[in-house]
């Protein structure tokens, strides 16, 4: 498959970007792991305004239909910038809720809201992870437990307890099924469940690319400017080939992203093409940040460098939504075509 964004995806993704430079996301990020999450909803607004969070959301319901291809294009300028708060898991929320339609009414309450960033929403599933991200700051939790969906309010009885994250801006909460509302049961919830985890996924992925990509774009501005023995280290073989290895590893995972996307946006089986996009999209951006810290020396140890946010973030994104063994182990659980 050869694929290839059209002019107007790929603008949008430009737009995107020129808006997420002039937010100055950094410091919403620490805002955000700080416990402060005004900065970070500001930023939310703006992105609901670009018509992000609509992608996810059925027309019905304020949004554009279930674009995975534009979010996609959307989740690597908010990995690019490190966007905090639980942007994915809204997405997949939506993912579930659109799937669901009526079934229980909860689609008609959140989706709009969704789309008009009115609502920041969280979302946890235990078949692929214990905790919820940013359950304590997001309006409501979504949990999707066998073939029953919760809902979790955030002034709610059983208020999720915190656990510390790699990153400080993912801050995240363990969530036991049954303590909320039980908004729908049933197969329906099963199947709309499987394809918010494909969704969640994907665009986990999406931002592992855009992530690698800002680590690959500061650590080459960085070696043409650090010298040694009175040179650009830039200029050092061994420094060209740790940065090509990365170039190449990027370049490598974003056709899968994309495949992936088309996929599901297809409504057939994209659960092993998501998981090979995830696998590689991980581990390039996990290459992306070991490099970036090596090459900026004991600059990258320090947390007041803001390289720091997108070390961190590589490293929490590798194994969410599915660790690299787990999505291994799927794909090698696929079957074989043709056999």
């Amino acid at each position: 498959m050869r694929f290839l964004l059209d002019d107007e995806q790929r603008e949008f993704g430009r737009t995107l970007g020129r808006m997420l430079a002039a937010a100055d996301t950094p410091a919403a990020a620490r805002a955000w792991g700080a416990g402060d999450s005004g900065p970070g909803r500001a930023v939310w607004r703006r992105l609901a305004e670009a018509g992000v969070f609509g992608l996810a959301v059925p027309e019905k319901y304020g949004g554009a239909g279930f674009l995975p291809v534009e979010l996609v294009v959307s989740f690597v300028e908010l990995g690019r910038y490190a966007v905090p708060g639980p942007a994915v898991e809204t997405a997949a929320a939506a993912a579930l809720l659109g799937r669901l339609g009526d079934t229980g009414g909860p689609a008609e309450k959140w989706l709009p809201a969704v789309a008009a960033g009115d609502a920041v929403v969280s979302y946890a599933d235990p078949a692929c992870g214990p905790y919820a991200l940013d359950a304590t700051a997001a309006d409501a939790t979504f949990l999707a437990s066998g073939d029953t969906l919760w809902r979790l309010d955030r002034e709610g009885t059983a208020q999720p307890s915190v656990q510390p994250s790699i990153d400080p801006a993912r801050r995240l909460s363990r969530c036991e099924p049954g303590g909320g509302t039980a908004l729908a049961s049933g197969p329906a919830v099963r199947a709309a469940a499987a394809r918010a985890a494909d969704t969640a996924r994907l665009l986990t992925a999406a931002q592992a690319l855009g992530v690698g990509r800002r680590l690959l774009d500061d650590t080459v501005a960085y070696v043409k400017q650090r010298t040694q023995f009175g040179v650009a280290i830039g200029s050092f073989q061994a420094v060209k080939h740790r940065l090509a290895d990365v170039l190449v590893a990027l370049e490598f995972a974003e056709p899968l992203i994309y495949g992936a996307a088309v996929e599901l946006a297809g409504d057939g089986e994209a659960g092993t093409g998501i998981a090979m996009a995830k696998v590689a999209a991980g581990e390039a951006a996990y290459t992306a940040a070991r490099t970036a810290l090596q090459l900026h020396g004991a600059l990258g140890y320090t947390d007041e460098l803001d390289l720091s946010l997108w070390i961190r973030k590589a490293r929490a994104l590798r194994g969410a939504w599915g660790t690299p063994a787990e999505c291994r182990a799927r794909v090698l659980r696929s079957p074989v075509p043709g056999r």
